[in-house]
Formats: structure tokens, sequence, C-alpha cells
């Protein structure tokens, strides 16, 4: 009776008291594993506040920028909707960038996770050509520039290229077909996001969350509600918070002030930079001076994060027990780190041969250091020295 009259245990909410409620969770999972939970909540704010904008925006070169500034000026908490929105994409892969780190340390792309990591990667993809298209969208000159040069790339494809690229455009130049593509493009891939982050829950409840120790826990777990929603809160709170100042007291943080000028096809900037995000892209990118060897090494990074659970050898997961890996690891932060940095500064020496540098790096730790270091400590693992 008691059963029945649960509301949980109700078929209608089984499935969310089955994988929320009562999820079995590892007892030593840390604070790091809060990220997921987190950027299913920002993905959350860039839909529900990305609605809210549609209805108000024009798809139009010549009102596309005066309708960002009529939803800040005119519409009551518009300047709301547009700072939570453009400073969420930020914290969104504040966020999702935490969560792949805290993967690749903790070596949670392992077997029998596969399907986990590569969800996951599709995930990353899809939510940079959603931020790319949605940057275009106020028409300010970083806007322009930035489409112009970027989607100017798929010329380099062979035989295909200038086909992609008219298509792209909708023309033979960025004009309102383009906007308009992008516009409905923008509005779509949020949801399509969504329909792959709820394959990446499901294929991680499948075999269970990793845990710090690199170890198959099937003994020691508890249920996720309360132990976890309060950790995982915790987490939640502190970032809400720190999103709450930068949208209130620093909302162009994160932004570029060029943005704040009209586009202008008569008038390049002096220097064509990215959103911060796709800053570690774009100098691997221009890295290479051949247009489509630079398209080929962004086709290259990806596939190196799809295909790492197969590239890793090693029968160890976490890098706590991996001290070279361990150094590896925080080399490749810090890689990435200056990558970004590069991707700020102009296309000139010293910065071009460190870019270049950087993105060797980058291909030498996921290609060379991964797989052959996986050799080596297995066969540490199973040395047996000769006995007298």
């Amino acid at each position: 009776m008691q059963q029945r009259l649960s509301l949980m245990k109700q078929p209608m909410f089984s499935v969310v008291n089955d994988h929320v409620v009562d999820y079995p969770s590892p007892i030593n999972i840390n604070y790091l594993w809060g990220f997921g939970s987190l950027a299913a909540i920002f993905l959350g704010v860039q839909i529900l506040t990305g609605i809210f904008l549609a209805m108000h925006y024009t798809p139009h070169v010549d009102l596309a920028f005066l309708s960002v500034e009529h939803i800040m000026r005119d519409v009551e908490g518009g300047w709301w909707l547009r700072y939570a929105h453009a400073n969420g994409a930020s914290f969104f892969f504040i966020v999702v960038y935490l969560h792949i780190f805290r993967g690749l340390y903790y070596g949670s792309y392992h077997n029998p996770r596969e399907l986990l990591w590569i969800s996951g990667v599709a995930i990353l993809l899809l939510m940079i050509i959603t931020a790319f298209i949605g940057y275009v969208l106020p028409w300010g000159q970083m806007s322009f520039w930035g489409a112009t040069v970027i989607t100017s790339l798929a010329s380099a494809i062979p035989v295909v290229g200038d086909s992609i690229v008219t298509w792209l455009w909708g023309g033979f130049s960025i004009d309102n077909a383009t906007l308009n593509r992008f516009f409905s493009l923008h509005y779509l891939l949020p949801f399509i996001i969504a329909a792959v982050a709820i394959v990446h829950i499901a294929a991680l409840h499948q075999y269970g969350s990793a845990n710090p120790l690199g170890i198959n826990s099937t003994v020691d777990k508890i249920p996720l509600y309360p132990y976890f929603i309060v950790k995982d809160a915790v987490v939640w709170v502190a970032f809400i918070m720190i999103f709450s100042f930068f949208l209130y007291f620093y909302p162009n943080t994160m932004g570029h002030p060029d943005n704040y000028i009209p586009a202008n096809p008569m008038s390049t900037p002096a220097h064509i930079v990215p959103e911060w995000y796709f800053l570690w892209v774009y100098a691997i990118l221009r890295s290479i001076p051949n247009k489509l060897g630079g398209v080929a090494a962004i086709a290259l990074v990806f596939i190196c994060l799809f295909t790492l659970p197969f590239l890793s050898t090693s029968e160890i997961r976490s890098s706590n027990f991996r001290p070279f890996h361990k150094k590896l690891y925080w080399l490749l932060i810090a890689d990435l780190m200056l990558l970004s940095w590069i991707g700020m500064m102009p296309v000139e020496d010293p910065f071009v041969i460190v870019g270049q540098l950087a993105s060797v790096y980058f291909f030498v730790y996921f290609l060379v250091f991964v797989p052959l270091l996986g050799r080596l400590e297995n066969a540490l693992i199973h040395y047996k020295p000769r006995s007298n």
C-alpha cells in the first residue's frame, strides 16, 4: 500500500526516480563530477533566453543590429536576456571544458565508456558550431568578418569547396540569405544538443559513473539523492554567483568591443578575433599557412578527440596513478592556454612560430604520447623479473 501511494514509484515518475533520485553513484566521486549537471543547467538557460530573444530579433542585414539595440533599450528586461544569453554561452563553455578536462584526467573515456566520451565530443562540436553561428547574428563588425573568414575556409576543400561556400552564403557573398540560414540553424541546433545530451546521459547510466580511483565500483555506491544532489548544489550555487557577478557588473568582459559597431563590408578590422572559447582552435587553424592544411588540422583535432578511447592503451585509468601522464596532462592544459593566448595575437613573429610549436604538442600528446605511454605502463605492470 505504501509503495502504491509513493509518487516516485508510479510508472510516470519511475524513470526520474531510477535515474535521478535512487541512481547508485560511487561513494568517492568529488566536486568535479558536478560539472555535468551544471552544464545541463546552462544549456537550459541558453535555450530559454534564446527563445525569448528570438521573439524580438530580425534576421535582416539592415535590421539585425538595430533589433539587438531594440532588445537592449526598449524591451522590458531585454538587456538581462541578451547579457544572460551572451555570458551564459561563455559560462557554458567554461563548464563543459572543465567537464572534459576532468574526464581526461581521470580516464573516463576508457572501456566500457567509449560511447559516453564520443557523444560528449559530439556535444562539444555542436556547441562550437552553434556558438559560431550565434556570434554572427548581432551583425557587428566581428560578426560579419568572422563569418566571412571562417565560412570561406570551406572553399579549400577540393572539388566541392566552392559549392559549399555558395550554399552557406546563399549567394556569392554574405547577405540576407546567410543571416536567415544562420538564424534558423542557431535556433535548431540547441535542441539537437539537448537530444545528444540525452544519449550522453543514457550512455553514462548504462555503465555508471567513473570515479577518482579509476576502478570498477559495483559495491560502494549510494543514492544520488540526497548525497550527491546536495554536493552538486554547492557547485551550482558557486557558479551561479560568479555568473551573476559578470552578468550584473561586467557583462561585456567576455565580448569584443568591435561588435558594438554595425557590420561594414567596406571596412576590415585591423585584427579579427573570435570569441575566447574558439581561440585555441583558431590558433591551430592559422598556425598552418596553407588554407587546406588549416582545415585539415581542425578536422584532425576532432578526429583525435573522437578516437581517444581507442588511442589510449593504458590499463590504468586515473592520472593519480600515472605520474608521467599527469605531467603530460598538465602540459596539455598549459598548451591549450598558450594556444588561446596566441589566438588573440596578430599573425606575426614570434606568435606564429609559438602557435605552430603549441599545435605540434597538441597532436603529439594524442597521437604519440597517449598510445606509447599506455604500452610502456602496461609493460611495467606485467614485467616479471627473472628468478635466479
